[in-house]
């Protein structure tokens, strides 16, 4: 018999695997990159649109971002605001104890990545997610992304603090 070398005995032991129905475990990749360039590309919409003031990354915003992408991830039927709650996002704000008026925006992508291209694809050539993204009121933002073998989220909540 051949000797297979190391690299055929991984393939041999995924194929036997695969052919098992052995689950391998998801690689869980840092979003951190991807989340930080979808918040320069609203604060680069809002200086395009002459906003006087800066946005900044509010945690409170942050965490309402992470729980609806989740939200969003693990319901297929959900596709947009709504939450499987039936809640909007100026509820799960006001549930939060953020004070002040909220919008957001949602990308979905039936893959297991998405790219900062395909998000402003999504929302810049949407009129009011733009128009979202170029408010000058919306000062305070969160934003979160996860993927799944088949589908990834970015939700990014623009509050407006009152």
């Amino acid at each position: 018999m051949r000797f297979i070398g190391r690299r055929g005995v991984v393939m041999l032991f995924l194929m036997v695997a695969f052919a098992a129905g052995v689950a391998v475990p998801p690689a869980h990749a840092d979003n951190k990159r991807l989340n930080e360039s979808v918040f320069v590309n609203i604060y680069t919409a809002q200086k395009q649109n002459g906003c006087p003031t800066e946005p900044e990354l509010d945690g409170r915003l942050v965490e309402l971002a992470r729980l609806h992408t989740l939200d969003v991830l693990n319901n297929r039927a959900l596709n947009g605001d709504i939450g499987s709650d039936g809640s909007t996002p100026q509820d799960r704000a006001n549930r939060s104890g953020f004070v002040g008026k909220v919008s957001e925006t949602v990308a979905i992508n039936p893959a297991l990545a998405i790219s900062g291209i395909e998000i402003l694809g999504q929302w810049w050539w949407n009129p009011a997610y733009q128009a979202t993204m170029k408010d000058c009121g919306n000062t305070s933002i969160g934003v979160w992304s996860e993927n799944s073998l088949d589908r990834s989220v970015v939700v990014a909540v623009y509050g407006q603090p009152g």
